[in-house]
Parts: C-alpha cells; structure tokens; sequence
C-alpha cells in the first residue's frame, strides 16, 4: 500500500521546502527515541522527509506513488547518506545537526571543543580599572596587580619532570586519538575522541614536574605596569595580549581585558570627545562685555563676553575638548554662561538700574 508521506509530515501537497523542513523538525523533536518518543515513528517521518524534501524525488512521487524508488526511500542505500555505516537509517544530518544540538556530536562531525585534538589556548580574563578624569583624558601609566595561571618556570608549560623520559604513548599510538564503535539507533558508528591517557599529546612522560603537579601552569599573582591612550573613555576596555590565564601544555596563552571606569569630575562633564562646563557672570558683564578666564583640561583660557550676552548663552571653544582616541585632533569645550541677578541692591544701585530702563 502507498505511504502518505504529506500526512506523515502533517503538511499540505501544495507546501513548500520551507514548511516541510518545519514540520520535519518539529516531528522530528516529538519522536526522537532520545528524547523519549517511538523509534518506529521517528523512522516514518525521516522517510518521508527524504522524499518530500528532495525536489527531484517528490516529483517523482507525486506521480507514481511511495513505490516509484522499489522502497529505497526509507531504506536500502543506508550508506549513501551517512558516510558508509551499514545497518541504519539514510538521514540528512545538516537538518538535523541543528535540531538536536549537541546529536552531531556523537558522530564526530559537530566540531565542539571536546573532539579537537592537543592542549587548549588559555581563557581570556578581564579586570575593571578605575581611573580619574583626566588621566583618562591626557593619558598615564599606572600599575596593576592580578592573579591569573601562568606557564609553570620549571617545566615550561609541559607538565613533565625536567628529566623525565618522554615515551610514544601506547593507547593511541602516538596520534593522540582513538577511535571506537558506538551502537545508536541509526546503527554502528565509528567515532573517534580524544586520548584519555595521554590527553592528545600523543606522548607520556616518566614522572610529572613537582611544582606544577603535572599541570604546565600555575596560579600566581603578577603586577604589571599599563599605558593608558589619551582620550579614552567610560566602558572601553584595553587588550593585554598573552596576560590571561597560561594554555593547557604549553598551549598559548589568553588575553587580559581592562574595562576602563572614569571616576567623575567637579567641573567637567564630557559627552564624547567634547567638554562641558559652566561659569557665572555679573549683569554688568553681561551687559557691557568683558574678558573672563575659563578652566579647560589644558589649563585657563581667556574667553571673550561681548555686549548684550544672554543668559544660557553657551560658547564654543574650538579644539579645547578631549584627544580623540582612535585619529588626530580633539573634541571642543562648551561653555554655558549663567548671568547672576543680584538679590539685594541699595537705594543707589536701584536707581541707577530705573534709569537703564528709560
């Protein structure tokens, strides 16, 4: 008897390849064996899937019926679609590599971290760094203090004793891997994984080095001096190359990371590479004009109030702000004028502001 395959999938005839992937994979997660579901069905909806999603074969389905391929659908070819193992089921494993997660794993085609051969590269570490407003403005040196594993002295980072005799290691044959069939419910699979005896170095040493205890690394506390660039900001972090923690066996070493914080100032406010202040001025100086002297991060500057200047008034004082960190030249400062309105005038001061208003 014909098999259904649209109603296998749950889909209409009229689907497209996208929708039919969909149901696949949600199927696909309902029966798996693994996750608890029926095998048998698990297998039903993987043939059906073979069919409907090939575009050449559901053509041919469409026309002649679950018998147009004399059952080689579901079975038959089994080692065509899975690298050549007998005895299981003819499965598109890029669908479901990412259906299941971690089930490509299993067969050695995942590409996860456990599979990989030899020592890994240190962990990256990071450390927050509290500076003041204008280091971070001008630039300083300043030293730190962090604990983090570094390659051990006596042994280099290997792990073995200085005059330990170093030998092929006889699990793996000096290659680091061994190989071993699993049974799962698509048949025998050949896996391979790394060697537990010799932890894919492929060699095994006579005795392990005593101040490291066989481990190539240590955890000690260092003190370090650091640059900080000019202009840098709140947030940005500063990348020490080689000061994380020391890799696996003389693996390299990760990578330290500042995380800058910029403790506050009392009278600059940046935004950007810009600066901000303020600063009072009389109603005379407002009225008349002057030349008043203005704090900046480089020092006092003499900037000009002309006649009839307005409360809230902010000027601009060009190439004064902050270094730009990453190119040449700087940001700007911004000066915002507050004119101060005396509280209490004598007789004197009263009548001569009544003859300004004449």
């Amino acid at each position: 008897m014909s098999k259904d395959y649209y109603k296998d999938l749950g889909v209409d005839k009229n689907a497209n390849a996208d929708e039919i992937k969909t149901a696949f994979r949600k199927k696909a997660h309902e029966h798996h064996p693994d996750k608890g579901g029926d095998e048998a069905k698990f297998k039903e909806i993987n043939e059906a899937y073979q069919v409907l999603g090939n575009a050449e074969k559901r053509k041919q389905y469409d026309q002649f019926g679950s018998s147009f391929q004399n059952g080689q659908a579901g079975g038959g070819s089994y080692g065509q679609g899975f690298g050549g193992f007998n005895g299981g089921m003819n499965i598109n494993m890029d669908d479901l590599g990412d259906i299941f997660g971690g089930f490509g794993d299993i067969f050695g085609f995942g590409g996860s971290s456990s599979s990989q051969r030899g020592p890994e590269k240190g962990r990256d570490l990071e450390m927050s760094l509290a500076i003041d407003f204008l280091d971070a403005v001008h630039g300083t040196e300043t030293e730190i203090t962090f604990p983090h594993l570094k390659k051990c002295s006596v042994c280099q980072g290997s792990g073995h004793a200085p005059d330990a005799k170093i030998t092929s290691c006889s699990t793996c044959k000096g290659s680091g891997r061994v190989t071993r069939m699993q049974r799962t419910i698509l048949g025998a699979v050949q896996t391979q994984a790394t060697c537990p005896d010799c932890q894919g170095e492929g060699k095994k040493a006579s005795a392990d080095c005593k101040h490291c205890h066989g481990q190539g690394r240590i955890r000690e506390t260092e003190s370090i001096k650091v640059k900080i660039p000019a202009g840098i900001n709140q947030g940005e972090s500063i990348r020490l190359a080689g000061y994380g923690d020391a890799g696996e066996k003389g693996a390299a070493s990760g990578d330290l990371f500042l995380r800058i914080r910029i403790n506050a100032h009392a009278n600059f406010k940046r935004e950007g590479d810009d600066i901000h202040t303020q600063t009072e001025i009389s109603m005379v100086q407002a009225a008349l004009g002057d030349t008043i002297n203005v704090d900046t991060i480089s020092g006092n500057f003499k900037l000009k109030i002309p006649e009839g200047t307005q409360g809230q008034t902010i000027f601009r004082l060009k190439s004064k702000g902050v270094p730009h960190l990453h190119g040449r030249g700087q940001g700007d400062h911004f000066v915002r004028v507050k004119v101060l309105i005396p509280k209490v005038l004598n007789k004197k001061q009263k009548d001569l502001l009544s003859q300004l208003n004449l």
